[in-house]
């Protein structure tokens, strides 16, 4: 890589580019619109943080503090302008048990933990590896969230009663909270076909709180859930003892927190990228979302990563660069401070219409029509990762679709390993067998079962041009069937192996390599899109 040679030079490598720039490149029209695509997304965190706290057993304002920091930070910092994190269900399920058998203030040490973690897979560039994720395990994985997020807002179809019980709405209640619901999703539909001035789903939110407000409609309203009112976050140390005891309470839950994080916010990292055409940088949201969670853990928040269904709302109302969700975060800050008792009179049905909306726009409907077209493993693996994205996590379920995926692949693979015989044009007499497919652990058995030491002749060339050596079971491999024909007094020679092979096959017997045919490629390649460079491991 090449060293700048000027003073100007070093400034241009250093400077954040355009799409880092909350303000670069902003016309007056696109900040109006990133502005209130920041205050809708606000408005649809408000319910979403309080309902995950609840989740969490935690109070109503972690969670909201949690939206607040770690939304700010990771728009400021992340890898993907247009990103929205807060607190996510998928992270809340996973503290119910360590808040509920240890307390809140361990739950502040493991988010501080969960960041470090976090930190450390964006020093040592681990994000890079979600380029593994095969597609079709991205389609269960927009179709299994948007299930989850849709079976979330069912929650908004309930009532307390007078003992604390919640029981599903009936009557007039529910018939209203479905009109509400069913007028807010035509307004988000309708509204882009008349003004494209403000953001559909806020002005669909204004016009339904409007007519709810004005009516003194009987619907459960934002202020049913929880009080808002709040004052700015305090630094605080939390108040747990610095011991390994500590440790080993909270470091299998951050690991997991951690894991689940990245998993979920790299994942949204891609599908908003493929949304808006940019590519985002995977170590950097890594580095992001740490930093972000650290500094919650020691301001009173529950932690969080990437919200798929509020970025979808983001990307659809227009925020397209940081200030969208820098306006989101503060907004929220602005609705805890002095906006509470405004805010919590917005109806509950306006909010669930929005999030219906991004249900609808975030299932991928085309993965149904092509489960007949894509081999039946690709179907198996969509409809595995919805199921198991539904009834565990999202985490589970990716881990799940990509162990598939991979089984599925060294099959397939496997059996595309083929020694083909022919007589030989230089050496009189000997026998060649050029070698096909992938040599790896999932082919290595049949490779050795390909040959007949007995009924050979003396000489045996193996052609590795059309073959690839990809792992240690590869190798041993070649010298099982080197040590057959030694012990039955042939020669074996291997011609097109790479020198890394060279060095790794010890001699086995009468073996030989042909070093003069041999190219240059490695075992294993790693290759860093960044800075261009080729490794070989």
């Amino acid at each position: 890589m090449t060293r700048p040679t000027t003073l100007a030079d070093f400034a241009k490598r250093i400077r954040p580019s355009d799409a880092n720039s909350p303000f670069n490149g902003l016309t007056l029209s696109q900040t109006r619109i990133e502005i209130l695509s920041g205050l809708t997304v606000a408005l649809a965190l408000v319910p979403e943080a309080v309902a995950f706290a609840f989740v969490a057993g935690v109070p109503p304002l972690v969670g909201l503090y949690a939206a607040f920091m770690v939304g700010l930070i990771t728009a400021l910092f992340g890898g993907r302008p247009g990103m929205i994190s807060g607190a996510t269900g998928a992270l809340a399920v996973v503290m119910v048990a360590l808040v509920a058998d240890h307390g809140i203030q361990y739950l502040f040490a493991t988010v501080v933990l969960m960041g470090i973690l976090q930190l450390l897979a964006g020093i040592f560039r681990l994000g890079k590896f979600i380029r593994m994720v095969p597609h079709p395990v991205m389609l269960g994985f927009v179709n299994g969230l948007a299930i989850v997020i849709f079976l979330a807002q069912m929650e908004q179809f309930k009532i307390v009663e007078a003992n604390g019980d919640k029981v599903w709405m009936t009557g007039a209640t529910l018939w209203l909270m479905l009109a509400l619901v069913g007028a807010t999703m035509a307004l988000i539909y309708l509204t882009p076909k008349v003004t494209k001035f403000i953001p559909a789903p806020l002005a669909a939110i204004g016009i339904v709180a409007g007519l709810v407000i004005g009516f003194d409609l009987p619907v459960p309203r934002v202020g049913d859930l929880a009080s808002l009112e709040g004052g700015l976050p305090k630094f605080a140390i939390p108040q747990v003892p610095m011991t390994l005891e500590t440790l080993k309470i909270i470091f299998p839950y951050a690991l997991i927190l951690a894991a689940i994080g990245l998993i979920e916010s790299l994942l949204t990292l891609n599908l908003v990228g493929t949304m808006t055409g940019k590519r985002g940088g995977a170590s950097q949201e890594c580095l992001a979302q740490g930093a972000a969670n650290v500094v919650t853990g020691f301001f009173g928040g529950m932690g969080g990563c990437a919200m798929i269904g509020q970025s979808m709302i983001n990307v659809k109302s227009g925020g397209r660069t940081r200030l969208s969700g820098i306006a989101a975060a503060l907004f929220l800050l602005a609705f805890i401070l002095y906006a509470s008792g405004i805010i919590e009179l917005i109806p509950l049905a306006a909010l669930v219409g929005v999030m219906f909306m991004v249900v609808i726009g975030t299932f991928a409907w085309q993965s149904i029509g092509i489960l007949r077209r894509v081999p039946k493993s690709d179907a198996l693996v969509i409809l595995l990762v919805t199921a198991v994205t539904v009834a565990e996590d999202l985490a589970i379920a990716v881990v799940v679709g990509v162990i598939v995926s991979a089984l599925v692949y060294a099959w397939n693979a496997a059996a595309r390993i083929q020694a083909l015989p022919r007589p030989s044009s230089s050496e009189e007499g000997a026998l060649v067998y050029e070698i096909e497919g992938p040599l790896f652990f999932g082919s290595a058995t049949k490779f050795v079962e390909l040959f007949d030491p007995k009924n050979d002749p003396d000489l045996v060339i193996l052609d590795f041009m059309d073959s690839r050596i990809v792992d240690h079971s590869g190798l041993q491999a070649i010298e099982a069937v080197a040590e057959k024909y030694e012990a039955a007094g042939k020669r074996l020679q291997l011609r097109h192996l790479t020198r890394d092979c060279h060095r790794l096959l010890s001699n086995a017997g009468q073996l030989m390599v042909d070093m003069d045919d041999d190219p240059d490629y490695r075992v294993a390649v790693d290759y860093d899109v960044k800075v261009g460079r080729m490794g070989g491991h």
